[in-house]
């Protein structure tokens, strides 16, 4: 992508060597006392090369500015993904605002990365190079200056460039700290009001965009002393080369005479000093890209770069096609720990739940019901033991193999800010108006959802904004249905509900669980509505070692 870019600035460089020759062409006559006639051409070479350069350069911006729109929208897509193949265990290990920081704010402020920096990498050597050439046909002499000073301008680019680096670090750590932090306030905005303690998160949020606007100034900072070194660079280029010429014309002069010719080669090697350092200036610009690249690369590295093997060189999964709507579920001696310090979560746990089944999940909070459901999800991967469907390991799956097998409700179901219909067709979005009003019935749902002012086009907030608790565990149950998965798991899928929405709901998981393989954790005494077999767990382990009716 690069390629016509590098291409269009090495032409424009060798214009720009001729529009410097019909500049010091006509000013070198002219000082020697040519006639104006004789100035027209090169004035009009001088119009045209412009313009062809003009023309060049817009098309290289153009290309550029192509070229980085599709890098980033490849590796933006490339990262989400990883996002989607790693699944919600990826929330583990980062923080939902970095996420979408990296996936969005730092993937974006790579534009530069893509359009700048990898031709800026190729032209900073082959256009100084071309240009040092030209002056060498003319004047080895300069040629040689100019290769002195530019030689200067790399180390001066790597001392300040790992200075760079880690203030662009420290600037992209403290813009996902703020991000983070301002996403989690607006999420809870309600409960620090009501808290009393909206002015001190106020201040809070205030430090952090201080300290982001801090970090972005020593960014700055040592941009513009990379930029400084540049100039410096050249201005003593300019010296020496004019103090040179200078005094090759006053020999010349003493000698017997200047010719038009000797002027219009020092004007000319004077001339091209800045076209000689131009892509070095752009590559001193451009190495603020790099660095912010990098830093994008690190942190992308820490949040993929660590997965497991069986995440990224999955095992043959053609199985699933063959399973059709009966799965059976085998937890073999599954053991997971949070954290090590706080001892297993849950061990040795072993049951089967055949096609057809319902297991019912209880015991105190805190017993492991939970981290079950998430195991079986794959939001985490086990310890020890397996997790088996229909007697094979479901170890390296991906959320989206997984998708095909279970529909999950929990304990306060997802709606995202869209229509009632949007949130439903979550579950399947082929399905047509027919499916979706049956899904409804079989929720108990369509009633409610025909009474809103849009129906199914009506539009909630995110989280259900706008429906009741027991309302929104129907729309999820209905999605459940649309999915028409073979397994269901529920996580206190009547958690918070009054009496009266609980038995509504229940009714509808009882309609949703026929002919499933059904897993439920709840601490409802309304589960028994379910008529499961139940599993009692204490302390991560099964009570008694054993499963009862």
């Amino acid at each position: 992508m690069a390629r016509p870019v590098i291409a269009a600035s090495l032409i424009g460089a060798l214009i720009g060597c001729g529009q410097a020759w019909c500049v010091a062409l006509v000013i070198g006559r002219a000082l020697t006392g040519a006639e104006i006639p004789s100035l027209a051409i090169p004035v009009v070479v001088f119009v045209v090369l412009a313009a062809v350069r003009a023309v060049l350069m817009a098309t290289g911006d153009i290309m550029a500015a192509r070229a980085g729109e599709q890098a980033r929208a490849r590796l933006r897509g490339e990262i989400v993904a990883s996002m989607l193949r790693v699944g919600p265990s990826l929330l583990r290990r980062s923080h939902s605002g970095a996420l979408a920081s990296l996936a969005f704010d730092r993937v974006e402020a790579l534009d530069g990365f893509f359009a700048r920096w990898i031709p800026a990498s190729v032209l900073w050597i082959a256009q100084p190079f071309l240009v040092g050439v030209v002056v060498a046909c003319v004047s080895p002499s300069s040629a040689l200056v100019l290769l002195c000073c530019g030689l200067f301008v790399p180390f001066a680019q790597a001392v300040f460039g790992i200075g760079a680096a880690r203030a662009s670090r420290s600037q992209f750590l403290a813009m996902t700290r703020l991000q983070a932090r301002f996403l989690d306030r607006i999420r809870g905005i309600a409960t620090i009001v009501l808290a009393g303690r909206s002015q001190h998160e106020a201040e809070r949020l205030a430090q952090s965009a201080a300290e982001l606007r801090q970090r972005t100034m020593r960014v700055l900072r040592v941009a513009f002393l990379s930029s400084a070194a540049i100039d410096l660079a050249m201005v003593v280029a300019l010296v020496l080369v004019a103090v040179h010429n200078g005094q090759a014309l006053l020999h010349l002069r003493s000698a017997g005479g200047v010719d038009s010719i000797a002027v219009v080669r020092a004007l000319f090697a004077l001339i091209l000093v800045p076209e000689f350092f131009a892509p070095l200036r752009s590559l001193a610009l451009a190495y603020q890209d790099r660095a912010h690249a990098s830093g994008a690369a690190e942190s992308i590295s820490e949040l993929f770069g660590t997965t497991d093997a069986a995440e990224t060189a999955l095992p043959d999964t053609s199985w699933l096609k063959s399973l059709g709507g009966s799965v059976a579920v085998t937890f073999d001696d599954v053991g997971f720990s949070w954290a090590e310090e706080r001892g297993p979560s849950v061990q040795g746990v072993s049951f089967h739940v055949a096609v057809g089944d319902i297991l019912l999940l209880c015991g105190a909070s805190g017993a492991g019901k939970s981290t079950l459901i998430e195991l079986l999800l794959g939001f985490v991967a086990p310890d020890t033991g397996r997790i088996l469907f229909n007697g094979r390991d479901a170890a390296g799956l991906t959320p989206q193999d997984r998708s095909q097998l279970i529909s999950w409700i929990g304990q306060k179901p997802m709606l995202f800010a869209g229509t009632v219909r949007e949130n439903l067709l979550l579950g399947r979005p082929d399905a047509d108006e027919a499916a979706l009003r049956s899904a409804l019935q079989a929720a108990a749902a369509e009633t409610f959802v025909m009474m809103l002012p849009q129906g199914l086009d009506t539009l909630i907030g995110e989280g259900g904004f706008g429906v009741s608790g027991g309302q929104a565990q129907r729309i999820a149950i209905a999605r459940a249905f649309l999915r028409d998965a073979p397994v269901l798991v529920l996580d206190e899928p009547t958690a918070h509900l009054d009496p009266v929405s609980e038995a509504e709901v229940f009714e509808a998981l009882r309609r949703l669980s026929a002919h499933r393989t059904v897993i439920v954790a709840s601490h409802s005494k309304a589960i028994s509505q379910l008529a499961g077999r139940r599993l009692d767990l204490e302390h991560g382990q099964i009570r008694r070692g054993r499963i009862v009716a």
